[in-house]
């Protein structure tokens, strides 16, 4: 009926958007529809036991949420509506929507025809978010588009304030298979800044945007409760449409919770549009950071790809003439009017926004890469400026001035993971946010996480100085730590949180292969440049050779440290579920330490072989291979470390630059170790490979590793390519 009405009413003006626009919003709905509109109306409110109920009035249009084509945003919603008058204005407004500019445009990029356009439009209870949280769902990983994580993002009040790209919003990541298992794999909570939230005015009958409270802004929005009651929900209705469609139907789902009752509310979902339907092809981008780089602006990044032009910094859509194709888009944020500027950019900043916000979706469905929540994008970028965009490195991306160098290379997955390989191929890997991505690749797992990266860029903080904050004078710390605390609850809860979450994230996107979490090998300068580090560390005139590895694991200047560690890890296993982590010792000079750390370990909970736990040693120490055979009965497999093994067995420091052109890990000397360690490994039973810088380096050298029968080769993820295709 109500699409009878429109054609009615449009029929009067063909052809002008806003004339048909405005016909639609004079004319007389139809006695029928009318008095249709007006019971559903009372009954609707009737089921709340109330009269004139405040409902929201949204758009649902042929033309959108469709494969490819979100159209987010193009027709209109009304909020907070009450009484039969108001309904059926904001009922014929809403379905006049369909001949805004921008929605005709976006249809005509899209290549639909008007005739073939539809609308009807849907009245819903208003939940009160005053005193709630709001925020929208997607049963994938936003960014690689990987299947296995429900990323939620939340805010306070209504979810115009986070869609509208004003604030950066909350983001957690659920791991879908194991929260089905009963277990608990919450593996991201990142706390935005949520500066302000959306509230609606009844006196204003309008909307209006009111500053959050320093203490609210700091904690997370949701409680892990809540969390995981949303990703249940989730994934109900991603069982039900992928199973109405016989295809895995990832979904884009808007949610909110009412203030008065504290229940959350589904209130839209429709199928994701960007990743769903993709071929299998991925795009590897890298910056030439050979050229010099002078880094203008930071923020949140979106696209994982890069991207050179001119800055135009632009207030308002109606600039759409002055914009050239292959600018750079810096604004403060975007809105649905925004979309035929953003399709003629190369890349998007804006100073407002989270991952979620319209101008992140719109950069998804446009292959662009964007960079949101730069604070003062639009201040520090001048117009006519050349910069390059860079969002290939993870969740944080830069802006560089002048036009840099980078690299594209496409690969298909499909094709790659067809091919035969003489040896299990891994992956070294730090950083968190590269994991999901990387995980897409056909290989078998990871050989080597580094905890050092996760504890150094994502926690900050020295394990002894969250455990004594009293010994701490540095005033940088004791602001940090407050703010953990406020989060968290307490620094230690802060710390085995942090690391577990970033391991479990990793372990995550690579389950259920295996995943070698190798424990923390920092060297005591190292440490120092942790907060509150210098309360806590000796002075070393050597430290790549001095308290490193297995050595400070059960010294009394370090153990409770160790302990802290040990927990998180146990976390990843035990409470997430993540069953593929394998923990690998660095470092072990003596059979004795190695005794001794396999004890230490099952004390604090990580004991070999319960649960199916497997430990590896790494072989970087030539007393590894020498006493081979007494250090294989405490572990499981091996995996050769061949930067450390090449200092020790050649006696080079391998940070002294006078020394750098005799360090090879393809000596004579190196080698003939390697080979000994392979051949004894196999002569025991046990898994060997190698995690070292070498055979990503040298393909020769990998070679020939694959000739000595070595198991499986860990490469960085910038040489598994390149090393598959030749």
């Amino acid at each position: 009926d109500g699409y009878r009405y429109l054609l009615q009413a449009a029929a009067i003006v063909p052809g002008k958007t806003a004339d048909t626009q405005q016909a639609i919003q004079k004319a007389t709905i139809p006695e029928d529809l009318k008095q249709e509109i007006i019971d559903a109306y009372g009954q609707l409110s009737g089921r709340y036991g109330q009269q004139n109920l405040v409902v929201a009035v949204r758009s649902s249009a042929t033309t959108e949420d469709m494969a490819g084509a979100s159209s987010a945003g193009q027709q209109e919603s009304y909020v907070h509506i009450r009484g039969v008058t108001d309904l059926l204005v904001a009922v014929k407004n809403c379905m006049a929507s369909l001949f805004t500019p921008r929605a005709v445009a976006y249809r005509k990029e899209k290549g639909f025809h008007d005739e073939q356009c539809a609308i009807s439009v849907g009245v819903q209870k208003m939940i009160t978010c005053d005193n709630g949280t709001s925020g929208v769902i997607f049963t994938l990983e936003t960014e690689s588009g990987h299947r296995d994580f429900v990323t939620i993002n939340a805010a306070y009040g209504l979810g115009q304030a986070l869609v509208g790209g004003r604030i950066n919003p909350d983001e957690y990541m659920v791991h879908k298979g194991l929260f089905k298992k009963g277990f608990s794999p919450l593996v991201k909570k990142v706390c935005g800044d949520k500066q302000v939230k959306a509230l609606y005015a009844s006196e204003k009958n309008a909307l209006v945007y009111q500053e959050v409270i320093e203490s609210l802004r700091n904690r997370f929005a949701l409680v892990d409760q809540q969390i995981f009651e949303l990703v249940h929900y989730a994934l109900i209705i991603e069982d039900y449409f992928s199973a109405r469609n016989g295809v895995w139907t990832p979904m884009d789902i808007e949610w909110a919770q009412d203030g008065l009752d504290g229940k959350i509310y589904i209130v839209q979902a429709r199928p994701e549009t960007v990743h769903a339907h993709n071929q299998p092809v991925l795009k590897l981008y890298r910056l030439d950071v050979t050229a010099p780089l002078q880094l203008l602006v930071e923020g949140l990044s979106i696209g994982r790809a890069i991207a050179s032009g001119r800055v135009k910094r632009v207030d308002s859509p109606e600039a759409y003439e002055d914009f050239q194709a292959g600018d750079i888009l810096v604004t403060t944020m975007t809105d649905p009017d925004w979309v035929p500027i953003m399709e003629k950019a190369a890349a998007i900043i804006t100073d407002r926004g989270g991952r979620t916000c319209h101008a992140a979706i719109i950069a998804r469905e446009l292959g662009l890469p964007a960079l949101v929540g730069t604070g003062n994008g639009t201040c520090l970028l001048k117009n006519g400026q050349h910069v390059t965009v860079d969002c290939s490195a993870g969740t944080y991306g830069a802006v560089y001035d002048g036009d840099i160098p980078y690299f594209i290379e496409q690969v298909r997955i499909d094709e790659i993971s067809s091919e035969r390989r003489p040896v299990d191929i891994l992956v070294n890997i730090a950083n968190p946010d590269n994991a999901c991505q990387t995980a897409l690749l056909p290989i078998d797992g990871a050989g080597l996480v580094r905890l050092e990266f996760i504890i150094a860029r994502r926690i900050g903080i020295h394990p002894l100085a969250i455990i004594f904050p009293e010994r701490v004078t540095d005033t940088s710390f004791h602001k940090q730590a407050s703010l953990l605390q406020e989060r968290y609850g307490s620094l230690t809860e802060a710390y085995l949180e942090l690391l577990s979450m970033h391991v479990g994230l990793i372990a995550g996107a690579f389950y259920p292969r295996p995943v070698t979490v190798r424990l923390t090998d920092f060297k005591s300068n190292e440490y120092k440049n942790l907060l509150g580090g210098t309360a806590f560390e000796p002075i070393e005139e050597n430290p790549m050779l001095g308290f490193r590895g297995a050595s400070r694991y059960g010294d009394p200047l370090y153990q409770a440290a160790f302990e802290l560690e040990c927990k998180a890890l146990a976390r990843v296993r035990d409470d997430m579920g993540f069953d593929n982590m394998i923990i690998m010792v660095p470092f072990v000079r003596t059979v004795a330490q190695a005794h001794d750390t396999i004890a230490l370990l099952a004390h604090y909970g990580l004991e070999r072989g319960k649960n199916g736990l497997k430990i590896y040693l790494m072989v970087e120490i030539p007393s590894n291979i020498i006493l081979f055979d007494e250090f294989a009965p405490f572990f499981d497999g091996f995996s050769i470390g061949s930067n450390d093994l090449t200092q020790l067995t050649l006696g080079i420091d391998r940070d002294s630059g006078l020394l750098r052109h005799l360090f090879s890990e393809q000596d004579p000397a190196v080698k003939a170790l390697i080979a000994q360690a392979i051949i004894k490994a196999h002569q025991a039973g046990k898994h060997i490979s190698i995690c070292g810088q070498a055979p990503s380096d040298f393909p020769d050298f990998a070679q020939w590793l694959i000739n000595q029968k070595i198991d499986a080769l860990s490469l960085n993820a910038d040489a598994i390519v390149p090393f598959m295709q030749s």
